[in-house]
């Protein structure tokens, strides 16, 4: 029997608390908490509330680097009480696990040397240093350990598990697993899209869609005779809350209900010989109403055709999407005026990166968070409800549901009597017993119009709030200026990169300084729940072809492997605690070439599947 000793013993003291309620975009449950040593002045510190901590203090016995801030995270997630978690899973494999030893091991805590974990070990050979994870219900712990057993462990009924850490080469793999990235041969301004997702729940609850659709062919004659023609290009990101099937409806249908409200209205206004294209009010007017109308069909046709049908299957099939939520986001492209029409239901966000006179990027934001912490949206709110008080409360929809805008979310929508009766005979949720008025949750969008250059490299970065609560607008737009100087630098065949040259730190002006989320804009609070700070060198990095990976790989930790590492190691529903479901999308505008082909970009793709975009 050899001795294999626990190595990098680090421990970290977590701030305890009582039991309280973890809040999660669609409600709350009850459960006692470390929330990583980070607590705010109101006693609120679970990460999952989504609000900012007035202050972070964190104990450990070991002494980090001048680095400390960037490895605070280590200190506090990734490097700490790992012999307490050895130990633990030793004597789970032992035999000797009980209540007592549990209460030791919970006690050694403190101590600033480590056990000793005893395992076979085959004489001569050598020994293995592995980085193991440990994860309860209320914190989280890592460091090496050596030995070549196997680390994956399920060590006690509390749900704690022991999990070998993922090496920065599988946590790479894992990244760029759902990459997907498309060069777009249209000759029409756009040159490419690249899109990622990492998921945290299982099974992920975000979506996305992109499709190219040519005129149809009776605007396409009509537009002919007034020698115009145009591609209608779609981008949607869809951001699930309790459960997917609401986003997956979306994905499959949303584009199309859109497209019909903008042939009708383009028809229309084509008709008129004096008229070149609809009046943007016309337009945004008609992808509002495509909005709504998908609503009404989740959340009100169904239940029309579920009582008809007194059915359960049907119930379950059809009351699905309306029983869960999403958000949604959805840029639409008209390749002939050059313009934009971003449309926002909920809290994902666009922003975009366009070349300043300095020679920088500069962030603009083309979407409004729409949650109940956002002032216009509490607002309108209150207005629309008088005489409630808790229309709003603690920043949500009745005190419950954070988006103030959402596709589904039907108890939200439905009246008592409705809810009740289909709780009844089918299945559902218990009204809140604050609805009063419904419906409190409205899919109508918010739609900006943005007249796109081309010419001069215009990108957008559309993503789910998982990107936002760890990125500013700022630091997203940079890291893609950056990814941009990186590629130009090693490619002579983009032609749509090679106007900019290296600099130093991110090339991106920085906003001016405004009240933290006074503009309704939700700040990203993953930097404070993890102590992250140091310069813009110190904390990113260039590794990745798709630059929506690129994105996700700097805001999981950048140049910080192992808090990278970690937080993809992490499984759901732990992950969920820490971050959210990513999905990201970026879409750059340019002059491509005219082939009219839409192909895969494979060295920036997972694999080499047939392109989501229909032509």
């Amino acid at each position: 029997m050899r001795r294999a000793a626990v190595r990098a013993f680090r421990t970290a003291r977590l701030v305890p608390r009582n039991s309280i309620s973890l809040r999660t975009r669609s409600g709350t449950f009850q459960s006692s908490s470390y929330a990583l040593g980070v607590r705010n002045s109101s006693g609120r510190s679970d990460p999952t509330t989504k609000t900012t901590p007035a202050s972070a203090k964190i104990a450990a016995t070991h002494k980090a680097s001048s680095s400390m801030y960037i490895r605070r995270f280590s200190v506090a997630v990734v490097s700490g009480l790992v012999g307490y978690g050895a130990w633990y899973t030793y004597k789970y494999q032992a035999g000797d696990f009980n209540a007592q030893s549990i209460a030791q091991a919970q006690q050694s805590r403190g101590l600033t040397t480590s056990p000793t974990l005893y395992a076979p070990q085959p004489t001569g050979v050598p020994d293995v240093e592995r980085k193991a994870v440990i994860v309860g219900a209320d914190n989280l712990y890592t460091g090496a350990i050596t030995g070549d057993g196997p680390i994956s462990k399920d060590t006690d009924e509390s749900g704690r598990k022991v999990l070998e850490m993922l090496t920065p080469d599988q946590a790479t793999q894992k990244l760029r697993r759902n990459e997907e990235s498309y060069l777009v041969g249209r000759g029409k301004g756009v040159v490419r899209y690249d899109v990622v997702q990492i998921p945290s729940n299982d099974p992920i609850e975000d979506d996305h869609v992109e499709k190219i659709i040519e005129l149809p062919q009776a605007l396409a004659t009509a537009t002919a005779a007034k020698n115009a023609s145009s591609d209608w290009m779609f981008w949607g990101v869809f951001d699930g809350h309790s459960g997917w099937t609401t986003s997956a409806k979306l994905r499959q249908v949303l584009v199309s209900f859109v497209a019909r409200e903008l042939n009708s209205t383009y028809k229309a206004a084509l008709a008129d010989p004096s008229v070149d294209t609809p009046s943007s009010d016309a337009i945004e007017a008609a992808i509002k109403t495509g909005f709504n109308r998908l609503d009404h069909e989740i959340v009100h046709e169904s239940v029309e055709k579920v009582l008809k049908s007194n059915s359960k299957l049907v119930a379950a099939e059809l009351l699905a999407p309306a029983l869960s939520g999403s958000c949604a986001l959805l840029s639409f492209y008209d390749s002939n005026t050059k313009l934009l029409r971003v449309a926002c239901t909920g809290d994902s966000r666009a922003v975009l990166g366009r070349r300043g006179d300095s020679g920088k990027w500069v962030a603009t934001p083309l979407s409004v968070d729409q949650t109940g912490s956002n002032p216009d949206e509490e607002a309108r709110m209150r207005k629309q409800h008088p005489g409630e008080p808790n229309v709003i409360r603690n920043g949500r929809v009745l005190g419950g549901l954070e988006p103030s805008r959402a596709f589904g979310d039907a108890t939200y929508k439905w009246s008592r009597e409705v809810s009740e009766r289909l709780k009844q005979s089918f299945f559902g949720r218990t009204p809140s017993q604050l609805l009063r008025t419904p419906p409190y949750v409205t899919a109508e969008p918010i739609v900006t119009t943005t007249k796109i250059q081309p010419e001069k490299g215009d990108f957008v970065v559309m993503a789910t709030d998982g990107l936002w609560e760890m990125l500013t607008n700022e630091e997203v737009v940079g890291l893609v200026g950056q990814w941009i100087e990186k590629q130009s630098g090693e490619s002579n065949s983009s032609s749509w990169a090679k106007m900019f040259s290296q600099q130093k730190g991110l090339p991106v002006e920085q906003g001016g300084k405004k009240s933290e989320g006074k503009d309704g804009q939700k700040t990203p609070i993953r930097q404070q729940q993890w102590g992250v700070k140091g310069g813009e060198m110190e904390r990113f990095v260039v590794e990745d072809k798709n630059v929506a990976t690129h994105l996700v790989r700097n805001a999981l930790g950048g140049k910080d492997k192992d808090m990278v590492c970690a937080l993809l190691t992490l499984p759901a529903p732990y992950s969920r605690r820490y971050r959210d479901d990513l999905t990201v999308e970026v879409i750059f505008f340019g002059n491509s070439d005219k082939s009219g082909d839409v192909v895969l970009n494979k060295e920036a793709s997972a694999s080499a599947a047939e392109p989501k975009a229909k032509l």
